[in-house]
């Protein structure tokens, strides 16, 4: 079978640079707060240009810092997409607000920014893009909304660190980012991991005083908080790929150019990257009228395939009753058709070739 994301490849490149950091950090014993996370994050923040990096113990901590520190609370509304994990609506109803769902440019995938401003109230207490499959949304029609209605932006940035927007880094973009070190993302630890992105400095202290039971000094509780830090062992992996990050999004490119000059060449339907953007392919996306039978026959074929994601936040049970609304076109057509195949670093041109020509394959026969 060929590996969907080859992180078993990834770690042989990079085992005794990991060997070496987990041995400092278990000579040290800081499993918690050690000098690593510190060192992360100013890693981070120099790479995408922030003035602050917040490390978390997830990409969905990061969201729900983001947004006690923004004081949304029950009554109000967060606007978000439609089609995107369930993350970003999961944390705004954690906190008793509405989530508004935003239908999607079906060719990105990424949130419609000309249908935000029609769903803007008095309530509205946020805005959340989601950069979805690796690409950053359109991040400055986004932000002059913001600006004009002073509502704050915050870019879900889960399956975009690395990624760049007219030549700026994803998780720089807007007034909040956040991102996700989840094992299979172009830049993923061994377990859960997440941070936020800010450039100011207020902000920024009430992150990591709420990531720490809303702690200023140790025992002295100031906001509601959560325990929501990102540990050391973690932050000492990250590091270690963090220094073959920029290299693996050139292999990544390069996988990216094959696919698309080969499923243009077949007549199927793929994911648009916007000519102002970069895309890290956190995912690679293709689009099948007969998607479930594509996927069986590539199954058949010991090829393996995800659909990120098969249901729109608003055809998901728990939201059906909260939302009152399933006019999202696109999202509904999207989750339909789309499929996601292997895209990684590493994955080899034997096997791609393989993808390519199975894809081919069935689109002939059909």
């Amino acid at each position: 079978m060929i590996p969907f994301v080859n992180l078993e490849e990834q770690q042989k490149r990079i085992q005794s640079k990991i060997q070496e950091n987990l041995s400092n950090v278990f000579s040290h014993g800081q499993y918690i707060q050690g000098p690593e996370v510190k060192l992360l994050e100013d890693k981070l923040s120099i790479y995408v240009g922030s003035n602050f990096c917040v490390s978390t113990s997830s990409g969905t901590d990061a969201l729900l810092i983001s947004l006690m520190a923004l004081g949304v609370k029950p009554g109000d509304e967060v606007i978000t997409s439609a089609f995107s994990f369930i993350s970003a609506a999961e944390m705004i109803t954690l906190l008793g607000a509405k989530p508004v769902l935003i239908d999607i440019d079906p060719a990105s995938c990424n949130i419609d920014p000309s249908l935000i401003e029609s769903q803007i109230s008095n309530k509205t207490k946020a805005i959340i893009p989601v950069s979805l499959y690796g690409q950053v949304s359109d991040m400055d029609e986004i932000n002059q909304i913001g600006k004009k209605y002073s509502i704050p932006v915050i870019e879900d940035a889960a399956q975009s660190f690395g990624a760049s927007y007219k030549n700026r880094k994803s998780c720089n973009l807007s007034d909040i980012a956040i991102t996700s070190f989840f094992p299979s993302k172009p830049l993923g630890c061994y377990g859960d991991g997440g941070a936020i992105f800010v450039n100011d400095e207020k902000l920024a202290n009430q992150f990591k005083e709420i990531r720490a039971h809303g702690q200023r000094e140790r025992y002295t509780h100031w906001n509601q908080g959560l325990c929501a830090r990102l540990d050391t062992v973690q932050a000492a992996i990250l590091l270690a790929k963090l220094e073959i990050f920029d290299n693996e999004l050139n292999l990544r490119q390069d996988i990216a150019n094959i696919y698309d000059e080969n499923f243009d060449r077949i007549g199927i339907k793929r994911l648009d990257v916007k000519s102002y953007n970069k895309s890290v392919y956190a995912q690679y996306s293709i689009f099948c009228s007969d998607r479930n039978k594509l996927q069986d026959f590539l199954k058949l074929n010991e090829i393996p395939s995800s659909i990120h994601y098969p249901r729109p936040i608003s055809d998901q049970p728990f939201y059906k009753s909260i939302i009152n609304n399933n006019n999202f076109p696109n999202s509904i057509n999207i989750s339909k058709s789309i499929l996601h195949i292997p895209m990684c670093p590493y994955l080899n041109q034997n096997n791609q070739n393989k993808i390519i020509s199975k894809v081919d394959q069935f689109i002939n026969n059909a």
